[in-house]
């Protein structure tokens, strides 16, 4: 993969939603809009709040993706590899860039949670255990989802938006 051009680069620092578009069970291509953290290399990382999201098993059967810019301009499709991340200690610095990224975003309370993660961070690095208030932190780390999105081939400029947001689709009970 060659390297990123300088405006996509200003991009991915500066957004703070992506837009991606995979494949579900059936293979028709759905469009989410996330949040996602980046490092300043060839690959992002896609999480959010605890908990299932179809999403993440779609991209575990079906790793192939395009990535669209939603914020600034010109507007970039990016052809990607996603690989879901399970394992603990594969996830936590990921998930621990990514919440940091997270915390840049204006209104979020970063006193109070950078105060939190800076203890995580250095539980991690002393080697504790998880106890007390740090067992409840890695029940949320645990539960949020860590998808790691590289990018495969070059940047494509867009004209016009990203595509849009695919509704998601409702369950019904056959009765």
């Amino acid at each position: 993969m060659s390297e990123l051009p300088d405006d996509l680069r200003r991009i991915l620092r500066e957004s703070f939603a992506i837009r991606t578009t995979l494949r579900r069970k059936d293979g028709s291509p759905r469009t989410l809009e996330t949040t996602y953290g980046w490092q300043d290399r060839p690959q992002i990382v896609l999480s959010g709040f605890p908990g299932q999201r179809d999403w993440v098993a779609s991209l575990a059967r079906h790793a192939e993706v395009t990535v669209h810019t939603v914020e600034g301009a010109p507007g970039f499709d990016i052809p990607g590899r996603a690989r879901v991340l399970r394992e603990r200690e594969e996830r936590m610095p990921h998930l621990i860039a990514f919440i940091e990224r997270w915390a840049e975003r204006p209104g979020f309370p970063r006193r109070r949670f950078g105060l939190l993660l800076g203890a995580v961070k250095c539980n991690r690095r002393l080697g504790l255990p998880w106890w007390g208030p740090f067992y409840l932190a890695r029940r949320i780390f645990d539960a949020m989802p860590c998808v790691v999105i590289d990018f495969v081939g070059p940047p494509e400029r867009r004209d016009g938006p990203p595509p849009a947001v695919t509704p998601p689709r409702e369950h019904h009970d056959p009765a």
